[in-house]
């Protein structure tokens, strides 16, 4: 992604002319005028990146319009020009928003720097929105010592330093994001973005915007111009996250992206270059797909380069207890809830259990027996809530069939939330106190939950 569309706003014509000459054979998209009037004509008939906007006019000044365009989200970027008498007066725009300013009269090589760190800032910004990846001091997300999971670990870390495109295959709940970010973190991107798209989670009617972007006007709705996710990852890695999911007129247009490294914009006709690693995700067999005709066979195979598949939980036995434990450290630190371990009862039905939700079903059930524990005591198989349990006993104070009533992780937050602070008689302080919140977390959740008090 670069700048492309450029406005110059300056009443005096000779600057204005110049600078407009300089972009346009640096082969920017250029717009210009001389007043206040011209330059909010200009705005709202396209989508620009950034406007070069002289800090006195002839019809008002510069900081109104910089106010109008700092207050819409997502609008061009601005860089004040002024004389050496109003510097002052700048750095007080830069306050309001502006990104930089440049002091007449400038070199084109001043003006070639500044259009650079406004490329840059404006890529890290719109990137931000969609990174993903978390800043943790964990060394891997792989856990388990199985010889399925060893094998795992052994395909990542060789594909990992390369650029193939990668295709995770495996059931819901296995842990296919997982695999994908470990690739990411060891690649020789691990500096450069990581965009997800959840192609599952996307309508038919906007995944196409969502892929490749939109230009203004290309249909209801679209009042801005603006970048798909590929273009977001240029020079990164892109994450396509249940890629059966996508339909065949859009499987077509990903096969030209992953061929010829390039692609249009929705509503728009100017061929964009990107290089991107992909990786794909699938919980279904692709092979199966396109011998029934649900997906294509040369987008299969373009994806297919080097396929990993991430064994289900009832192949890897011997991790189930040490999966379980990680989950139960990293559920103590996030909910606040101190000295708890697993019962013998307990261990026993986490090694019983089938899980046929995998690892996410796994991770649920601890989260769940973490929030209904009390601190000191042991964490026993009933708090669990698995279907196959019976004489269920949860934490005190709470109804014997909560266990099995409780729908949602939410639900059962709102239920201990709710315990603590009737002990607390209601004092707000005392119940964040005991929870492991801040006041002003438990406000929010109080909020959020709706709960009385």
């Amino acid at each position: 992604m670069a700048i492309e569309k450029i406005v110059v706003v300056d009443d005096e014509l000779m600057i204005r002319k110049a600078l407009e000459t300089q972009l346009r054979n640096k082969r920017y998209s250029v717009a210009s005028t001389g007043n206040l009037k011209g330059a909010r004509k200009i705005l709202a008939r396209d989508s620009f990146d950034l406007v070069f906007l002289d800090l006195r006019l002839p019809d008002g000044e510069g900081t109104d319009l910089l106010e109008e365009i700092m207050a819409k989200a997502d609008g061009p970027m601005v860089v004040m020009m002024t004389g050496y008498g109003s510097v002052e007066s700048a750095v007080s725009c830069m306050q309001m928003g502006a990104f930089d300013y440049v002091v007449k009269p400038f070199s084109f090589d001043q003006i070639e720097v500044v259009v650079d760190k406004v490329a840059s800032f404006d890529k890290m910004r719109r990137v931000t929105k969609y990174y993903v990846e978390e800043s943790d001091s964990r060394s891997s997300d792989i856990v388990g010592e199985s010889n399925p999971v060893k094998a795992l670990k052994t395909l990542v870390d060789k594909v990992a330093k390369t650029e193939a495109t990668v295709l995770i295959s495996g059931e819901n709940g296995t842990g296919k994001e997982l695999v994908a970010r470990e690739l990411y973190r060891n690649s020789l991107l691990a500096k450069q973005p990581y965009i997800r798209v959840n192609c599952a989670a996307i309508s038919e009617t906007l995944m196409e915007s969502e892929f490749f972007g939109h230009e203004k006007g290309s249909f209801t709705g679209a009042t801005e111009r603006r970048e798909g996710r590929f273009e977001l990852a240029d020079g990164g890695t892109i994450l396509l996250d249940e890629i059966s999911e996508i339909s065949p007129a859009l499987q077509a247009k990903l096969l030209r992206v992953l061929q010829e490294k390039e692609f249009e914009r929705v509503g728009g006709n100017k061929t964009i270059q990107v290089k991107v690693r992909v990786l794909a995700t699938t919980n279904r067999n692709l092979l199966e797909e396109v011998k029934a005709g649900k997906f294509r066979e040369d987008l299969y195979y373009r994806l297919n380069v080097f396929p990993i598949s991430v064994p289900p939980l009832r192949d890897r036995d011997e991790d189930i207890l040490l999966l379980a434990k990680t989950f139960l450290v990293r559920h103590k630190t996030r909910h606040g809830i101190e000295k708890i371990s697993f019962s013998p009862s307990c261990e026993k039905a986490i090694i019983a259990h089938e899980w046929p939700g995998n690892v996410r079903e796994l991770e649920n059930a601890v989260e769940r027996a973490v929030i209904l524990a009390d601190a000191g005591k042991p964490l026993h198989g009933e708090l669990l809530g698995l279907g196959h349990l019976s004489n269920i006993k949860p934490a005190e104070e709470v109804t014997p069939s909560l266990a099995s009533e409780v729908e949602s992780i939410e639900e059962i937050e709102k239920m201990h939330i709710t315990k603590i602070l009737q002990k607390c008689d209601g004092n707000k302080t005392h119940a964040a106190k005991k929870l492991g919140l801040n006041v002003r977390t438990l406000r929010n959740k109080i909020k959020q939950y709706e709960i009385e008090n």
